[in-house]
């Protein structure tokens, strides 16, 4: 996909928000053909007429929101990657759920909508709701008690499998995420976070202590032990040592 402009379908029903957004792909050279739509049920209509690389999609449109569209778009056999352009964040859980590539703000910067551009063109990166400042930080959205919340990867300690869930713990506090632990598995892999169960990944650089006695390995992180299975263990020690080397 690097190598072929990307087919693109924008849809916003805001004139001159989708003008704009327009605009600014046109600038960009990783992007070819561009079609609009605005609103939800004239998008759909493209998409099945036509094959999309990427829908960059307001989420609040009449007749078929962006959520929506998402959802019926993910039971295509090939289906286009999503991109999220809007101006609320309380959807931010539900784009994370949909394994949406990115989710960008209104207004929408020159250089944020180049970084999502980048994403689609490496075929979806995982989906980062990033600040202001721009940091290499990934962003998850959780709920807690009706409330979007923004949880910082630097923050996860570990992470436990519940079902199709996942447990992010932090340092005070845990939350669940509709996402299952393999994913985050493949999608942290590269920040440090490593399997040490089935159940369980763990982030190296919160790992305080790794004892075995009677065959039996555990690691301490903060007040916690978490067991760690044989079968992960001379891998996680050796890891362990790695990337202590590196932080010395």
């Amino acid at each position: 996909m690097a190598d072929t402009p990307l087919r693109a379908l924008v849809a916003d029903d805001e004139e001159p928000a989708l003008a704009e957004l327009v605009y600014l792909l046109q600038r960009d050279e990783r992007i070819g053909p561009i079609e609009t739509a605005s609103n939800g049920p004239d998008a759909l209509k493209l998409l099945q007429a036509t094959d999309f690389d990427v829908v960059f999609c307001d989420i609040k449109m009449p007749g078929l929101d962006g959520i929506d569209l998402a959802r019926v778009l993910s039971k295509f056999v090939k289906p286009p990657q999503i991109v999220f352009v809007t101006a609320y964040d309380e959807h931010a859980v539900a784009a994370f759920e949909l394994e949406a590539t990115d989710y960008v703000m209104k207004p929408v910067r020159a250089e944020r909508l180049g970084e999502a551009v980048r994403r689609v063109v490496s075929t979806g990166g995982p989906l980062v709701v990033q600040s202001p400042e721009e940091t290499d930080d990934e962003t998850i959205p959780v709920e807690l008690a009706g409330v979007t919340r923004f949880v910082q990867r630097s923050t996860v300690r570990y992470v436990e499998a519940q079902g199709d869930y996942a447990r992010l713990h932090t340092g005070q506090n845990s939350h669940l995420v509709r996402v299952p632990l393999s994913t985050l598995e493949e999608r942290w892999r590269d920040a440090g976070f490593t399997r040490i169960h089935r159940s369980t990944l763990v982030a190296l650089a919160h790992v305080d202590e790794m004892r075995v006695d009677g065959g039996r390995c555990a690691v301490r992180v903060g007040e916690d032990w978490l067991p760690v299975s044989r079968r992960h263990t001379r891998e996680l020690r050796d890891l362990l040592v790695r990337s202590t080397s590196l932080r010395g």
